[in-house]
């Protein structure tokens, strides 16, 4: 290891955080159980004003713990967090990570570890996706299709890695703080899809995202299809802002749910002034219904039939959200540049 970078780096952790009673105490516990010396690193948690006891938790572990403390975020969204976090932060060495998750005790130290023996700028793991309430059956549905490539395309941090690869994006990435000072913050008007916009201005100005299979956390899905809908909504929906900030698409994944929502809404409209369209319409809803079945039975064959019946309602909830989202995305900041004319605030909460 170099000299600068090594297991005596002083690491800070940023965790943004607004209203997560249910999980945050797991997430504290898994980051105090790291095996990183206590010594060389600080946990900030930038609290969004939570309102349901959550302050009261952390503040409980920032009395405990004198590498625990809390950061004040009246803003109340991620990219402002994270600004503040960084801004406030004393490490060589900077970890954005999530209270909706926890992590295997090397995280911190493995994170270190490629950070400095490779020559990417970002490094992260794979996510686990777990449900958000055990033995649920809609919850167990909602971790399973979003650990499959139907369910969020190629997204290898989702699906696993083999081995460590080059890659667009990975969640909770760990940064050499020089990053920040050669790139800038993260970009406030982003209430959603900041990381993905940072790390591919990252990647445009030479830096490199590697994804470490041997790096793990498990996140909580949501646990009802009304949460998966607004949460996937919202993604979709801050796409196209994402896209005109880095002048182009992130990757195709990202649109092939906009297509297929457009190219059935389109279809549709169009057969009530040219009936053939409607034989289109029938054609791709079914074409996307018998794809639909089969991967999901493909699924069940090896997890148990008592999801038959949920996993294509969650697919197309994923799918549809999203792309209904990235649609209306494209009318408000492409079109009518909504994010020029006025502070885009805060969306419903998705927990």
């Amino acid at each position: 290891m170099s000299d600068r970078f090594s297991n005596k780096s002083f690491v800070s952790v940023i965790v943004p955080c607004r209203n997560e009673t249910r999980f945050i105490r797991r997430c504290l516990d898994s980051l105090i159980s790291q095996d990183y010396p206590k010594e060389q690193i600080e946990i900030l948690v930038i609290d969004g004003m939570s309102e349901d006891g959550t302050r009261d938790i952390v503040k409980e572990y920032s009395e405990r713990y004198s590498f625990v403390k809390v950061i004040d975020n009246p803003e109340k969204i991620v990219p402002t967090a994270m600004n503040l976090g960084i801004q406030s932060a004393n490490g060589d060495i900077i970890i954005r990570m999530d209270a909706h998750a926890r992590y295997e005790k090397d995280y911190i130290s493995k994170c270190v570890k490629y950070l400095t023996e490779s020559d990417a700028d970002n490094v992260g793991g794979i996510w686990v996706t777990l449900p958000g309430r055990e033995r649920h059956l809609v919850a167990e549905s909602i971790a399973l299709a979003l650990s499959h490539p139907f369910g969020i395309g190629n997204a290898h941090y989702r699906t696993g890695s083999k081995e460590p690869k080059y890659v667009d994006t990975v969640p909770f990435g760990c940064y050499k703080r020089e990053v920040f000072e050669k790139i800038g913050l993260f970009d406030e008007d982003l209430v959603r899809n900041q990381d993905d916009e940072f790390n591919l201005r990252l990647i445009k100005n030479g830096g490199k995202i590697l994804l470490v299979p041997d790096i793990v956390s498990y996140y909580y899905s949501r646990d009802s299809l009304s949460k998966v809908w607004k949460m996937f909504f919202q993604y979709g929906y801050f796409k196209p802002l994402v896209a005109l900030k880095v002048s182009g698409v992130l990757t195709w994944r990202q649109v092939v749910p906009a297509l297929l929502v457009g190219s059935l809404l389109g279809s549709l409209l169009l057969s009530f002034i040219f009936k053939p369209f409607f034989w289109m319409f029938l054609s791709i809803f079914s074409l996307y219904g018998i794809v639909n079945l089969g991967i999901s039975f493909h699924i069940v064959m090896k997890k148990g039939w008592k999801i038959f019946f949920m996993l294509p309602i969650v697919f197309s909830t994923v799918h549809f959200s999203y792309g209904i989202g990235y649609l209306k995305g494209i009318f408000d900041f492409i079109l009518f540049k909504k994010h020029k004319k006025k502070k885009i605030q805060d969306v419903p909460l998705t927990r």
